[in-house]
């Protein structure tokens, strides 16, 4: 009877420890659920139609934020962003990628009409004027600033190179660092499907 109740007393501790124990997080990715800011988008798609964040509720989002004069970063995340639905697989339906420029002076229309969908026929070129370019990037909080080259037209810019997640309901739900790969977004955004 002593062993019994000893084996029930260590039960019941582990069963408690277990439940105190802080739960693995279930993303990879930085969970910023409840986030307040990046909640107003409204800028104009590679198409010409205006678009914001209400246009894609029942999918989740992935937001991210480039320039198609970009030698480096931005074509590497776009390029994981397709593997990343690849590997979705049907589950990428449910899932609309939206790459939102800062060069809107040189990522015209026909530009990002061009870029973007190079990737996926699915993906979502936007952009807006100087200043709706400016209040959006303030509103999601991205650093960006124009690096002057040798001449008028050959500059670059600097700019947060990660990238948001909403998911189906229109909330900011990720955050994903540059570099993450394809398989940790697609778990991610499979999980937060």
């Amino acid at each position: 009877m002593k062993k019994l109740c000893i084996f029930a007393f260590l039960l019941m501790t582990s069963v408690l420890f277990l439940a105190c124990s802080p739960a693995k997080a279930p993303f990879k990715a930085t969970d910023i659920t409840g986030a307040e800011f990046g909640k107003a988008l409204m800028l104009t798609d590679h198409t010409g139609k205006l678009r914001n964040m209400s246009d894609f509720k029942g999918k989740a989002v992935v937001l991210f934020f480039g320039y198609t004069h970009c030698p480096d970063v931005c074509p590497t995340t776009m390029s994981d962003l397709k593997q990343t639905m690849k590997l979705l697989g049907e589950k990428a339906n449910q899932v609309q990628v939206l790459f939102v420029t800062v060069d809107p002076q040189r990522d015209t229309q026909e530009v990002l009409a061009q870029f973007v969908p190079s990737f996926d026929k699915r993906f979502i070129g936007l952009r807006g004027s100087l200043q709706e370019t400016a209040e959006t990037m303030g509103n999601f909080k991205i650093f960006y600033s124009k690096v002057e080259g040798k001449s008028k037209d050959d500059y670059t810019i600097d700019h947060s190179a990660g990238m948001y997640v909403f998911d189906k309901l229109g909330k900011i739900r990720l955050y994903m660092g540059y570099g993450e790969k394809p398989a940790e977004m697609a778990s991610d955004i499979s999980n937060l499907l």
